[in-house]
């Protein structure tokens, strides 16, 4: 299946109640695991575009793991989880480790099932 796609479905099972599409942000950069940035669009039941709901997703490989980072698209402001063995949220600012946002939950599940699906591929 195609990794965009991949990503799209594990977003919109994580994040609901909204639907996603996936967007390349270098579009002439290869679709693969090992070296991966995209933004995860988010879209309302009826398509609309709610772009603060949008997120970022690096996804990059050292050694023999899978490790992905997950912010807020365009909100520095926010924390950012960065996802390898386990969890570590980060000030979105200083990189510095800080308590999960409130709503933390949903990005947690979408950052453990992308990592069980790619370390799988």
């Amino acid at each position: 299946m195609d990794l965009l796609v991949l990503i799209a479905k594990a977003a919109d099972v994580c994040l609901k109640p909204w639907s996603h599409a996936v967007v390349l942000i270098d579009p002439s950069a290869p679709e693969q695991i090992d070296d991966l940035h995209v933004r995860i669009e988010s879209r309302d039941g009826e398509g609309q575009r709610f772009p603060d709901q949008d997120l970022e997703l690096e996804i990059y490989r050292s050694a023999d793991e899978i490790n992905l980072i997950l912010s807020w698209w365009d909100q520095p402001e926010r924390p950012m989880l960065w996802h390898g063995r386990h969890p570590v949220w980060m000030d979105g600012a200083t990189g510095q480790r800080c308590t999960a946002p409130k709503d933390a939950g949903p990005i947690e599940a979408l950052a453990r099932r992308m990592r069980a699906l790619l370390q799988s591929e």
